[in-house]
């Protein structure tokens, strides 16, 4: 069992009272760690730990914060099989998932470090005489990342790399699930050499969510809020933000739809659909959820991503590598299930799938699908893909918009140019033209539209929401006054 602490200014610290909270493996029921259990007195001294590092961090030059950066991807990846295992435990992921994230994560510290030297202002043209006036981007201050435990590596690290490239210090809030993970994420970078206080972990008893969350965020030093996870969470997150006048950058929910035109390459919109819709099974925000075909190739399609799905290999990821592992909870087996028997009853047929021994869920593919169905509405979040069929491309488009959400969509068409009009026609942050729905790389502008939130994670983007934007003048010359 893991033990878990505080990481508040490079001391691993217990919460108030020593109080802590465990967190079981999904599959035995087991406790695999005992983490901390912050109070909001915790909470403010993380901040101040946070805010005391600030000057110091935000005046290191890029070259510094560059190495550090670097540093801090090469012993993440030397901590992958630690990492593995932790995810495993805590989510009940595969081990492949794990080693993926972390693969993930190190190139999003690195391309974070690459973007050191890229934080640029402009010169503006002033109507003022001799005045010189200067767009100028600096460090915001203290920034707080909400991560989720469904890609524990990625999205905690994600949560801060680009606010410390930019010259922030940070604090990680951990996700109640996986406590121990996001804790040696912060582990990793003290190990680094950031420096004592800049980057900082918080973990708490998920009945002591909303306290600590309003008390961070209140806490005046801090100065922009990220998170990612659901849309329920981040509209209250949202509003908490907006009663203290914070920034908040929102990647929430998804609903994704795959739009598989008449003259798509069938096979590929199946291989796409397989690894979109039941990789890390179908738990992740961008997971393909919806595959909206044209009527005229949706029997064969739809045959040959069930025989895909029957033959994917399933099962306890303790005991040996499979596509399909454990789920998060009981919850998502009987909400995927409930969602399944719902469109069933109003007229959908289950092509495979269904069965789930205790979190070991089968993949599931559910076709006629048809919106009146709470299966084509709700995040599934779990190993399920329906099929909706359609007679014309207006019809796509429209049930592919047919959602609360809009993070990612793909379409499928051997005519480019036709298949790109669908694509701009579509709501979403992302959409991929005969690719699968489940892509991200650490440049790229990531977030969505509509329920999905709002905010640009990475690259550039990713620069813009973490500096303030400063105008600043100097006056070269005299200048004249009206009186």
């Amino acid at each position: 069992m893991e033990q878990v602490q505080l990481l508040i200014g490079d001391r691993d610290v217990p919460a108030s009272k020593s109080a802590t909270y465990d967190r079981v493996n999904p599959i035995s029921g087991e406790t695999v760690s005992r983490a901390a259990a912050a109070s909001v007195e915790d909470a403010l001294a993380i901040v101040e730990s946070a805010a005391k590092a600030f000057p110091k961090w935000s005046a290191t030059g890029p070259s510094e914060r560059r190495a550090k950066l670097m540093k801090a991807a090469d012993l993440l990846e030397s901590h992958a099989q630690q990492f593995a295992a932790l995810v495993l435990a805590e989510t009940g992921a595969t081990a492949g998932w794990g080693h993926f994230n972390v693969h993930l994560a190190a190139g999003m510290l690195r391309e974070a470090a690459s973007m050191t030297t890229q934080i640029q202002g402009e010169v503006v043209p002033s109507d003022v005489p001799g005045c010189l006036a200067m767009a100028v981007r600096q460090p915001a201050g203290v920034v707080l990342g909400f991560a989720p435990w469904n890609a524990p590596i990625i999205l905690g690290v994600r949560a801060i790399a680009m606010p410390l490239a930019c010259g922030n210090t940070v604090i990680l809030k951990a996700s109640e699930i996986c406590p121990a993970t996001h804790r040696l994420i912060g582990a990793v970078l003290r190990e680094a050499g950031l420096g004592e206080g800049v980057v900082n972990v918080i973990t708490n008893d998920p009945k002591n969510a909303a306290e600590v969350s309003e008390a961070l965020i209140g806490h005046p030093a801090v100065r922009r809020v990220n998170f990612t996870g659901s849309t329920r969470v981040g509209r209250i997150l949202a509003m908490t933000a907006a009663k203290y006048l914070k920034p908040i950058l929102l990647e929430l929910g998804g609903k994704a739809p795959l739009v598989v035109l008449d003259d798509a390459d069938v096979d590929a919109a199946v291989d796409a659909t397989v690894f979109g819709g039941y990789v890390n099974s179908g738990q992740i925000c961008m997971s393909t959820e919806r595959v909206i075909v044209d009527e005229k190739i949706a029997d064969q399609f739809a045959g040959k991503l069930a025989k895909r799905i029957a033959t994917l290999p399933s099962g306890d990821p303790r005991k040996g590598e499979v596509v399909l592992g454990s789920v998060v909870g009981q919850p998502t087996v009987d909400r995927v299930q409930r969602l399944v028997k719902n469109a069933v009853g109003k007229g959908a047929k289950v092509l495979v799938g269904g069965e789930a021994t205790g979190t070991l869920m089968k993949g599931i593919v559910v076709d006629y699908v048809t919106p009146d169905m709470d299966l084509f509405r709700e995040e599934s979040f779990g190993p399920q893909v329906s099929i909706t069929r359609v007679k014309t491309v207006d019809d796509a488009v429209r049930l592919a918009n047919d959602t609360e959400y809009g993070l990612s969509a793909a379409v499928f068409g051997r005519d480019i140019a036709r298949a790109l009009g669908v694509a701009r026609r579509i709501d979403s942050g992302i959409c991929h033209v005969n690719g699968p729905t489940v892509h991200d790389e650490a440049q790229m502008p990531f977030g969505g539209v509509k329920g999905s939130g709002y905010g640009r994670f990475g690259g550039k983007a990713g620069i813009d929401a973490f500096t303030e934007l400063r105008w600043i003048t100097i006056q070269t010359t005299p200048r004249h006054y009206p009186f």
